[in-house]
């Protein structure tokens, strides 16, 4: 494991640290101004988005970005630190073209789209000129396990129509989103491989059929580009919209999760970081009883334990991101579980101990503490519940010792 970053990286983390000072910041209260009011403040961000791209700070997250497509290639442990320092502003990745769900179905559609859909779905996306949707979790089965997925996606001669209800659908009421990517079954039949019965569409939203019910709160807050619940009633569209072929949505999925949980765990990171600066200086700041808070020694133990778990997650993270470079996404498999279950609640407990230092304070908007709160504990679903996470890991152990069964005889004393 190497995880000392090069000159160019550092230079790169610099300068997005300082385009983020100098752009972003004077913008945070405007941006969050608009959140509150329901609307996408397109009026701040488009603007910012062109500076970003003329500053090189565009489309970091995609590996195999091509020469002959905007933005700048890194890896996924490259691009980690950078998702970290973007994390701090929640709306920051927006801006350089670096957000999800957009960033995973770019992956998509680079990985498995023709070149009909790479030039009219992925280019416009590469360009930051629209947005799109990722239809997968339904509210009426545990879609947290794929197989339960009951929204249906069929051949009807050169068609295919989709019915179904999906929720969570992410970013469906931002004003430049043009289509989301939804994933059913294509196989209906009982005896269908459970995994291997699943396909994924590309379906505008303008397409008849498409319905967005409702923006569904997370926490009591709304996010104003929407987590909707989005239902699709006898959706027809060509089938050219099929992403992959029939039977491999399933397998689609999986290798969209890894690169993105790694993008949310390092935002997450970042918003750790930015908790525990807080923490610190309101310790420092604050008197009760005749001493500043830092002299107490139960704050003391929690500034100490924030900065060794944000750092232990750190490791984790960046581990997975190598993982994933040197030997592909599935490697990572267990890694991303990993960090997955630990950036989460790594953010409510170091969040949690900050809004208890800043007392009434940190329970009201004058911070972005509780803000930051309630989306750390929102990660224990999205991207899979923390028990799905932990499954993974456990067979994955329980795997290793069948297959080592026994080794641990000669470390028994009794005879």
């Amino acid at each position: 494991m190497h995880f000392e970053f090069d000159s160019d990286n550092l230079e790169m983390q610099r300068t997005l640290r300082r385009f983020m000072d100098k752009h972003l910041l004077p913008q945070n209260q405007a941006v969050h101004r608009a959140w509150d009011q329901g609307r996408v403040p397109l009026e701040i961000i488009e603007p910012l988005k062109a500076l970003a791209r003329e500053a090189g700070l565009w489309n970091l997250f995609l590996p195999g970005l091509r020469d002959d497509e905007p933005g700048t290639r890194m890896t996924n442990l490259q691009y980690a630190p950078m998702a970290e320092i973007m994390g701090r502003l929640p709306w920051a990745s927006e801006v350089f073209n670096c957000n999800a769900p957009d960033t995973g179905n770019m992956e998509l559609l680079h990985l498995f789209g023709t070149p009909e859909q790479r030039e009219r779905w992925l280019k416009p996306m590469l360009a930051g000129t629209i947005r799109s949707a990722f239809s997968m979790t339904e509210p009426d089965v545990a879609s947290s396990d794929a197989t339960n997925i009951q929204t249906t996606i069929l051949r009807d001669g050169d068609d295919v129509v989709i019915n179904g209800r999906k929720w969570f659908t992410s970013n469906a009421m931002h004003p430049n989103c043009r289509f989301a990517i939804v994933m059913g079954i294509s196989d209906t039949s009982p005896d269908a491989n459970p995994h291997k019965r699943h396909a994924m569409c590309i379906v505008p939203l303008e397409t008849p059929g498409v319905e967005i019910v409702r923006n569904v709160a997370i926490m009591h807050h709304h996010a104003a580009e929407g987590h909707c619940e989005v239902l699709y009633k006898n959706v027809r569209v060509p089938a050219s919209h099929l992403l992959g072929e029939p039977g491999q949505g399933f397998m689609l999925s999986q290798a969209r999760l890894g690169p993105g949980r790694v993008h949310h765990c390092m935002r997450t990171i970042g918003q750790c970081e930015l908790a525990l600066e807080m923490l610190c200086e309101r310790a420092l700041e604050r008197r009760t009883f005749g001493k500043h808070l830092a002299e107490y020694s139960n704050i003391q133990d929690w500034i100490a334990y924030s900065r060794v778990e944000i750092d232990q997650a750190r490791l984790l993270v960046l581990r997975a991101a190598e993982r994933m470079d040197l030997h592909g996404n599935q490697s990572a498999r267990v890694d991303v579980s990993a960090i997955k279950l630990v950036a989460a609640q790594l953010q409510t407990r170091v969040v949690d101990r900050a809004m208890q230092v800043f007392g009434a304070a940190g329970i009201t908007p004058d911070t972005p503490l509780s803000f930051l709160w309630t989306w750390g504990r929102a990660m224990r679903f999205f991207d899979g519940p923390d028990e799905v996470h932990l499954r993974v890991i456990a067979r994955d152990e329980l795997g290793k010792a069948k297959a080592h069964r026994g080794s641990t005889a000669p470390y028994y004393l009794s005879t």
